[in-house]
């Protein structure tokens, strides 16, 4: 249950992510990011506050874990649209978290992956990739690189 713990506290996010998240050709944009993340409910929940300070919007994260499964649900929501995402739900093995869900992006289906890698006391990487085949490909189209601020 405590497999976001790592995450608990400030980070600085190096964005980096394609301008057409279903487009393998479009251009790449870098951006800042700063993550305030807390533990909750003994490791079975994490909550994170993400703002782009030149972009001039944030999201919020909510991790919740499942102790029957070991499974996490994470929900992302937007300022911009403040309406929760579906869920992405799955686990962490060997040191790599993959989750996925169902969303759109601009009216197309896709199979949403996001994943977590490279967890250290001091950075991680997250990855958003999408599918519109059923998961049989998959376009990487936004990482982001953090460092613990301390």
């Amino acid at each position: 249950m405590n497999d976001f713990d790592f995450f608990t506290g400030t980070w600085d996010v190096a964005n980096r992510r394609r301008t057409d998240f279903l487009d393998p050709d479009s251009p790449w944009e870098e951006f800042p990011g700063l993550s305030h993340a807390s533990r909750h409910f003994d490791g079975g929940a994490h909550f994170d506050e993400l703002t782009f300070p030149t972009k001039g919007y944030a999201g919020l994260t909510l991790r919740l874990c499942d102790p029957d499964t070991g499974q996490w649900s994470l929900y992302w929501v937007s300022k911009r649209n403040p309406v929760m995402l579906p869920p992405v739900t799955g686990q962490f093995k060997e040191g790599i978290g993959d989750f996925f869900g169902e969303d759109d992006y601009n009216d197309v289906p896709v199979l949403v992956r996001y994943r977590w890698s490279g967890m250290t006391a001091d950075s991680a990487r997250w990855e958003q990739a999408f599918s519109t085949d059923g998961g049989k490909t998959w376009l990487a189209n936004w990482y982001m690189d953090m460092t613990r601020r301390h």
